[in-house]
């Protein structure tokens, strides 16, 4: 039977290609036999449900124990109401159950006790029938919230003195954030601020992403089955441009095998590799979309908005960093500083915050490109500057950062230039004081750096200098922008205080500086 790569919710191991779940997770078999309750937390579509499925699988095969990956989801809906939240969750494990596992594993019950502790009653009857210690996964955990979700990890650990006889041996709650968040991140008034009512548990970790070799050995998987190559120069972009996040290292592949070159013959190069990567950030799809939505919370924007315009994270609480790492939107570098998770959600989210004001700048003429349809740098800076002039402070309102909404209007208009046929590249990180874009069109290629002058800081003109050098001089090029956003108060309005004029960089290179 022919595979595939996987996109949409968990692998199927005889349709898909995908990696054995015990490697991801090499501790679990350990934290079972020792009977330990654990949490496992994770960005959504990093291959939780498929792990915990497939591990649960792998536990019953072995005759050793009777183990189940059963979902909390469907009690999401009665968050004040934990009696009719237990019967549509136990509803729901009773048809799991019966898929899962074979006839002698299954319980001979559906309903026990009372009202607030039937979960608890239901997972203790099972455990004392088992032919085998019982193990359970309890997926989306965080979708619950309220009273539900109190009084479901207080059933659980009201069970924990009785395992392995009298409830299961061993339990682990999945999510996408540790216990302390669930109820903050499922929509309640308060996060739980403390694992308390699940503090039986002996560790909280998370599934970490794809490994560069688990990347080749994943790609290998399609190489054996139909004999199509992937570049070793392939294997490594694809891994630096998705950081191993599983999903994007799926995605990426599947468009490749299976839209842009179908014939296994062809050999799979990092030009089509960046292909790929293109069409998914213009396509935007689900997981992109989701967190696209994410861009909108506050936390969130707490995080994101100032790595974007290169400043310092100034007091911010912990919680917050540990939400977009959660997340998945954001990610620890090599000396433990945040950064965006990889470059290509780097491309998407400021695309993502420009969306609207992107969708108001269609009518412009393209005036930028010559009868050949080839970029004119000359003329593309003197169509921003009428641009800027006439609709840049109109449009600051458009964006949801307020604080580097000039940042969103240039990037929109940019976009609006490369929609012919061009790509743009960003580099940002906290604390570098900047924003620097590659914009590539035909043959021309256009780099400049974005800064801010801000009340009672000096001009950033000093310090971009030097700055644009290093990056014009990464990209081979001897020209480029440096765009000052003066954000100072009490100033004239943007049509008449934009200038642009020409300076010599301490390397030698003629650079454009735009105030504006």
């Amino acid at each position: 039977m022919p595979k595939w790569f996987n996109t949409a919710g968990p692998c199927q191991a005889d349709i898909h290609y995908m990696l054995p779940s015990t490697d991801r997770l090499p501790e679990i078999v350990n934290l079972i036999a020792q009977r330990n309750y654990f949490v496992i937390h994770a960005p959504r579509q990093v291959g939780k449900t498929t792990a915990m499925l497939t591990l649960a699988q792998e536990l019953t095969s072995s005759g050793q124990y009777t183990a189940v990956m059963l979902s909390l989801e469907v009690g999401a809906v009665f968050s004040h109401d934990p009696e009719l939240a237990e019967r549509a969750i136990l509803d729901e494990w009773q048809d799991a159950v019966r898929f899962y596992l074979p006839p002698e594993l299954q319980p001979s019950h559906s309903i026990l006790g009372e009202s607030g502790r039937q979960i608890g009653a239901f997972l203790a009857a099972w455990a004392q029938e088992s032919p085998h210690p019982l193990v359970v996964f309890l997926d989306e955990i965080d979708a619950l919230s309220d009273e539900t979700l109190v009084s479901v990890l207080r059933q659980i650990r009201s069970g924990f003195p009785r395992r392995p006889q009298g409830f299961p041996q061993s339990l682990a709650l999945v999510g996408m954030r540790d216990v302390r968040d669930y109820k903050y991140a499922s929509g309640g008034s308060d996060r739980l601020n403390t694992s308390s009512p699940f503090n039986i548990k002996v560790r909280s970790f998370t599934l970490s992403n794809f490994t560069l070799e688990d990347v080749r050995n994943l790609y290998q998987q399609h190489t054996d089955a139909t004999g199509q190559v992937f570049t070793p120069e392939a294997v490594d972009l694809a891994f630096h441009l998705t950081q191993g996040q599983p999903w994007l290292v799926n995605a990426i592949a599947k468009e490749i095998v299976e839209y842009i070159t179908k014939d296994p013959a062809i050999p799979i190069t990092a030009d089509l590799v960046n292909e790929a990567k293109e069409i998914l950030i213009k396509r935007q799809d689900t997981h992109l979309d989701s967190l696209a939505e994410r861009l909108r919370e506050d936390r969130v924007r707490a995080i994101i908005q100032p790595i974007l315009s290169g400043q310092e994270l100034v007091n911010m609480p912990e919680d917050d960093l540990r939400f977009v790492l959660d997340l998945g939107l954001c990610s620890r570098d090599s000396r433990g500083g945040i950064q965006i998770a990889n470059p290509i959600y780097r491309e998407i989210i400021p695309k993502v915050l420009a969306s609207i004001t992107i969708a108001s700048l269609t009518s412009i003429a393209p005036t930028w490109l010559d009868n050949d349809g080839n970029l004119n740098p000359q003329a593309l800076l003197d169509s921003f500057i009428l641009f800027w002039r006439q609709h840049g402070e109109p449009l600051f309102d458009s964006t949801p950062y307020p604080e580097i909404a000039p940042h969103i209007v240039l990037m929109a208009f940019l976009h609006r230039v490369v929609n012919g046929g061009g790509t743009l590249e960003r580099e940002y990180a906290i604390g570098s004081g900047r924003m620097d874009i590659c914009l590539r069109y035909g043959k021309v290629t256009l780099a400049m750096e974005l800064k801010v002058w801000a009340d009672k800081r000096p001009d950033p003109l000093k310090d971009g200098l030097p700055q644009i050098d290093k990056y014009l001089s990464g990209l081979s090029l001897d020209t480029g922008w440096l765009v000052i956003f003066d954000r100072r108060s009490g100033l004239l309005p943007l049509s008449e205080r934009t200038t642009t004029e020409n300076v010599i960089s301490p390397a030698g290179r003629e650079i454009i500086v735009i105030r504006g």
